[in-house]
């Protein structure tokens, strides 16, 4: 995998999907929680709190112990099981004061491990101590990552990170999931992921199947308005391969904004494939929703609707002609 393209990947450590900073070592400047926080790192000009520079990311004091084995940490609790293909150890804003190097830890514990359990874990290396770079979004992959739950960031020997972004794919626990009946195929936290899409000016892709409902506008995707002939489309892999029964399309806080209407197609095929095909009618695309109104700032349900097609691997949601939608939720049986 290239060093970048794993940045399409969902950032497993993510507030939004549940991801939470459970412990440090230190945090005397900057709180650890600022580490996975949503958005980019942002400047105060000027603002000092009662411990120094207000920053935006963790930071920690300045060691003073003698030798190459000093060391801050800070422990991660995914938002949902995965492995982890890359990294990125943002620095921004971070010039004078940022880590010579970092290395990266992983495990994978069931439950719910508190702190001092985290500190007795069976962790196993997966980045040794990689140079890091100042005001940088410093980008590394990772090769032959086992499925983990938590991750420990080590800094050598001591300073502040602005931002810690873990793109991997999620590993779903489908012997649990079979056993709910019909589940969201698509969501994020079932390792469902947009894979491809026509556009995304103003909202990522990524977002429609993300937890919970829309906030805003911006928490949803949403296309530039089109000027010319055509549509808007975006495509999800499935967490797992599975018969589709009821969908909803929900196009809240889109009221101005909304798609006039939408289809909806599937296939059972390779990513490769599906890939090659993203943007084509026909061919491998298998009619699931045919077309149909969407009303702006509403939530849709179709069931009846859908026709039956057995099971599939992926599903492209087109849009009429362009527009926002907050989520995307495919609803179906998984196959065994």
């Amino acid at each position: 995998m290239k060093t970048e393209s794993f940045v399409d990947l969902v950032d497993l450590a993510s507030e939004r999907l549940g991801g939470a900073v459970v412990a440090a070592n230190d945090e005397f400047f900057a709180p650890k929680e600022r580490l996975i926080v949503p958005g980019p790192a942002v400047w105060r000009e000027g603002e000092y709190t009662e411990r120094g520079k207000w920053m935006d990311g963790w930071e920690t004091r300045r060691r003073r112990e003698v030798g190459d084995d000093s060391v801050d940490w800070c422990a991660i609790r995914l938002g949902a099981r995965g492995t982890v293909r890359g990294v990125d150890v943002d620095t921004s804003f971070f010039t004078g004061n940022y880590p010579a190097s970092f290395a990266l830890d992983a495990c994978d514990l069931p439950g719910l491990p508190t702190p001092a359990e985290l500190a007795g874990a069976p962790w196993s290396e997966l980045l040794p101590r990689t140079t890091l770079t100042g005001d940088a979004h410093n980008l590394v992959a990772v090769a032959n990552a086992p499925a983990a739950t938590h991750l420990r960031l080590r800094i050598f020997p001591d300073g502040g990170v602005a931002r810690l972004r873990v793109y991997g794919e999620v590993v779903a626990d489908w012997a649990r999931l079979h056993k709910r009946g019909d589940v969201d195929l698509a969501a994020a936290e079932h390792g469902g992921i947009v894979v491809a899409c026509s556009d995304m000016f103003f909202g990522s892709r990524h977002n429609l199947i993300m937890p919970g409902d829309a906030t805003h506008m911006g928490d949803g995707w949403e296309t530039r308005r089109r000027r010319g002939p055509g549509h808007d489309w975006t495509v999800i892999r499935l967490g797992a391969a599975g018969t589709i029964r009821r969908v909803d399309v929900d196009t809240r806080h889109f009221k101005g904004n909304a798609p006039g209407a939408c289809r909806l197609d599937a296939c059972a095929a390779a990513d490769a494939v599906v890939l090659q095909q993203a943007a084509e009618e026909g061919g491998l695309w298998i009619e699931l929703l045919p077309r149909t109104p969407l009303q702006p700032h509403a939530r849709h349900a179709f069931e009846e609707a859908l026709r039956a097609i057995g099971d599939v691997t992926h599903v492209r949601f087109n849009i009429f002609p362009d527009g926002g939608v907050g989520r995307l939720r495919l609803f179906g049986r998984p196959r065994p």
